[in-house]
This record gives structure tokens, C-alpha cells and sequence, in this order.
């Protein structure tokens, strides 16, 4: 049977370990020279070499020799998930006692050592306090956080890191050359991608695609086609045409990667992913959407929608004075605005219409003095002469507190008689906002109330269109069922 790579590609000494330098120079140093602690604890996440060390630390200390199959008795492997009770570790110390049988170590290896319980922990403390001196323990974990000061504090801590995508692509291509494993390098650096920086992970997916048939060498787009991932380029067009407000180019867009076969969730997650690489202020919104895509109904539906969100996708123009003076209303009296759309295509057609706030020249000059007073600087990032626009306080907001802006990206708001009304449909968000209200009425003229409300309960037009296709749809607001 065909031994998989990244067993067969496992480090056997300190010296073939790849990426943590910084560890095992310590750590030969101290071989070397003699000077061995009782206790040592590797963090770090997972694939980054820590059972591997610690197996190879055990080995060497003890001058034997290390082979991936063999056992020796003086080593003794403990998994902590599988062994979490009090007992277990009272059977260690007991056994611990007896002196190695060939090395001058006994070494236990205590794998994922946060699983242990509160009990476990604190028998192992009294062995760690007080170790017979021909005992060593080497624990491992991902979760340090949950492994108690007692413990950490008596341990000599290292800190395994993710290895950089080129350090991994280099490893990689050697592997492929011994393997005589035919890959482009573009596809290879693919690889130390998605493997998260992951050298297990990494080599796992060298081997599973070695596999596949091809007249030439490896590329991108088989990959993606064999893990079932969407392309690089395809998720950048995606979120460009988000920001631009290319409302037509984001459904075509997600409509290739559908008919590729990908999921909403796998699109859903790179999206984020991409994001999060690359954050920026007007992407912010669509970050919020995407968190709650998997675990909702209709997550294609959901995607699309968040997509076809855009904050750039529509522009507002509202009235001039001289027609409101005709009408006979006054400043703070209510005003819906129509959409200017920017394109003609049928996906900006059926955004919803939102409502601005307009602010007569008085009314300007009682706020722009207001501001001045308390927030000059911010005043003039976003004041005009002779208008204000839910638009420019959303930007006004946006410069001086992103996080607060976020909330309000998807909020609408309104203005009757001095008060301010902005409606979300996320209680979480409503809640949020409440406990922004003295904040966000320092951008208001004086004496404007803010009420924070539900979303009001209206046809959305790209509810309805989908619906004709799919058949009747409701969207729902899972955080109002919990």
C-alpha cells in the first residue's frame, strides 16, 4: 500500500523540520549543552509541526534513533481527548515513578493537553511541581488559553507558527520533484494557499491531486476544478463589482460560479476570506451579510441579495427648497426621495427605494454651528452650504467610526419633525444602535431626536422577482425567532 506524503515527508530530526527555526535551534542548543527542562509546551494550530517535534525531542534526548512505526518503551504518546479524566493522570504519576528501561528520559507526550478536565490538571500540576528527575512531559495543543497558568508557568512554552505561503510553496516543489510529480509553480503556490499555512494540510492536497490525469503539467484550473473551489479572478470580479455597483456583472458572475457546480456556502466563504485579506471600509457591509449566509435558509438567495446590495449600486437626488417652499412644508417635514439609478439594467431597477434627509438653509447653519462647537473637524468633512443628505451622514459617519457606520450601512432612515427615525431589521443591530444614540446625534442640529426601530414591513422588489422564479419566498430575520 502506497504510504501517504505527508507521512512519508515527515521531519525525523530537529533539522529537518521546515518553517520553525526559531524552535528548533532552542531547542538543539539546549540538547547540546545539556540543559533540559522537565516540561515543555507546544501551541500553535494544527499542521505546524508540534507532535511531530515533540516525537523527534523525545528521541534525541534519549540518543535514539527515529523511525515514524517504532516504539520504544521509554516514550510514551498519551492523547488528552481521549484520556481526560483524573484517573488516567494518576496512573501516569504512578507509572512515572519506575525508572526508563533503555534512555535516561522517560518522556510522556501528552497530545491536545487542554481536553484535560479541571482534576487532570491538577494531579498533573503535582507531578509537574515536584517530577522525578529522570521524567520529561512534551504537551501539545491548539487551545493555550485553555490550559491553566499553574501548568504554563512550570513549562518551558514555544510557539509553533503558520509557515508563509512561499516557504510552503518551496517545500512543495521539492517534494514534487522527488515524487516526479509533473506541476506548474502557479499551482503549486495555489496549494500553500489553501492549505492555510498547514505543511500537513498542504502536502495532503499535493497528494490528492497528484492523482488526477493531465497531458501537461498541473494547473490552477484543474485544481480548483478537482477541490471544487472557485477561481481567484472570479471571486475578485465578484467583490469589484460589488464595490463599483456593477449589479449586473455580481449576478452573472455568481450565476458561472453556480453553474460550476460550487456551493453558495464555498462562495460565501471565499468571499469572506478574500475580504478579510484585503479589508476595506465600503466592503464592510457586505462582510456583515456574508457571516450569516451559512447558516441560513436560501443561502443562494441570501448571497445574491447581499451581492445585489451595493452601496454604490443607486444614488439619491433630492429636492431643491424653492420646491419644498411651494408645497408649503416646512425643513424637518417628511421627505421620500426617488432613486436616480445609475444603470439601466434590470437589477438596479428593482433596489428598493431608500429615503434621504434634507435640511433647509436655516436649519443648515443651526447645525454646521452646532458641530463646530463640539465636532469642527468632522463638521467640515461633511457639511455643505446649503443641504445634508443620509448619504453624507453615513460618510460623515464612516470617517469617524467605521464599526458605527456598519451598523448603519443597511439601516433606512427617515426625518419627521425633528426626530430621526433609522429602522434595521436585526434586533442585535437596533440594539447596538440604541446605545449609539448620544453619538450619533452630535452629527444632528440641535434638538433632533433619534428613535432606532424595526425595518417596516414592505414589498421588497428583488423578493418578489425571486419568487416568481423559485416559487414563494419569505425572507426571515433569524435573530427575531431565536
Amino acid at each position: 500500500m502506497r504510504k501517504a506524503l505527508y507521512r512519508k515527508y515527515r521531519p525525523r530530526t530537529l533539522s529537518d523540520v521546515v518553517g520553525q527555526a526559531h524552535i528548533t535551534d532552542a531547542l538543539k542548543n539546549s540538547i547540546k549543552s545539556g540543559n533540559i527542562s522537565h516540561a515543555y509546551l507546544f501551541i500553535g494550530p494544527r499542521g505546524t509541526g508540534k507532535t511531530s517535534v515533540a516525537r523527534i525531542l523525545a528521541h534525541e534526548i534519549n540518543n535514539f534513533k527515529y523511525e515514524l512505526e517504532d516504539e520504544h518503551l521509554d516514550i510514551i504518546e498519551i492523547d488528552a481527548a481521549s484520556n481526560t479524566g483524573v484517573d488516567n493522570i494518576r496512573n501516569l504519576r504512578e507509572k512515572a515513578i519506575i525508572a526508563p528501561s533503555y534512555g535516561k528520559y522517560k518522556v510522556y507526550i501528552i497530545d491536545e493537553v487542554h481536553m484535560l478536565s479541571k482534576s487532570a490538571f491538577n494531579a498533573l500540576l503535582k507531578t509537574l511541581e515536584e517530577p522525578p528527575a529522570h521524567v520529561l512531559f512534551i504537551m501539545a495543543t491548539t487551545d493555550a488559553h485553555k490550559v491553566p497558568i499553574t501548568i504554563t508557568s512550570r513549562s518551558q512554552t514555544y510557539t509553533f507558527k503558520l509557515a508563509s505561503q512561499d516557504t510552503i510553496t518551496s517545500h512543495l516543489a521539492t517534494i514534487a520533484k522527488h515524487e516526479k510529480i509533473k506541476i506548474d509553480q502557479d499551482a503549486l503556490r495555489l496549494i500553500a494557499k489553501r492549505s492555510g499555512g498547514s505543511f500537513r494540510d498542504a502536502i495532503s492536497l499535493l497528494d490528492q491531486i497528484s492523482t488526477l490525469e493531465s497531458s501537461g503539467d498541473l494547473t490552477c484550473a484543474l485544481l480548483n476544478q478537482a477541490l471544487g473551489l472557485p477561481s481567484d479572478e472570479l471571486i475578485a470580479t465578484l467583490i469589484t463589482a460589488y464595490s463599483s455597483g456593477d449589479l449586473t456583472c455580481a449576478r452573472n458572475t455568481l450565476q458561472t460560479l453556480l453553474d460550476q457546480g460550487l456551493k453558495p456556502e464555498t462562495i460565501t466563504e471565499e468571499l469572506i476570506t478574500a475580504i478579510v485579506a484585503n479589508p476595506q471600509p465600503n466592503l464592510l457591509p457586505l462582510l456583515s451579510s456574508l457571516t450569516e449566509i451559512p447558516s441560513s435558509p436560501y443561502p443562494e438567495i441570501k448571497l445574491l441579495l447581499a451581492l445585489l446590495a451595493s452601496p454604490q449600486g443607486e444614488t439619491f437626488q433630492h429636492s431643491t427648497a424653492t420646491e419644498e417652499a411651494k408645497r408649503g412644508e416646512g425643513a424637518f417635514s417628511e421627505h421620500r426621495i426617488s432613486p436616480v439609478k445609475k444603470s439601466d439594467s434590470p437589477d438596479s431597477k428593482n433596489l428598493s427605494e431608500r429615503s434621504e434627509l434634507f435640511f433647509e438653509s436655516d436649519e443648515k447653519k443651526t447645525f454646521l454651528q452646532t458641530r463646530a462647537n463640539s465636532r469642527s473637524e468632522k463638521a467640515s468633512s461633511h457639511a455643505s452650504p446649503d443641504s445634508f443628505s443620509w448619504q453624507d451622514f453615513l460618510q460623515a459617519v464612516q470617517k469617524d467610526n467605521i464599526p458605527t457606520h456598519s451598523l448603519l450601512a443597511q439601516s433606512t432612515a427617515t426625518l419627521t419633525e425633528k426626530t430621526l427615525t433609522i429602522h434595521h431589521k436585526s434586533k442585535l443591530v437596533r440594539s447596538q444602535l440604541n446605545k449609539k444614540k448620544p453619538y450619533l446625534a452630535s452629527f444632528l442640529p440641535t434638538g433632533t431626536n433619534i428613535e432606532i426601530l424595526d425595518q417596516p414591513q414592505t414589498t421588497d422588489p428583488i423578493i418578489d422577482n425571486l419568487s416568481n422564479i423559485f416559487g414563494n419566498i419569505e425572507e426571515i430575520n433569524l435573530e427575531e425567532k431565536i
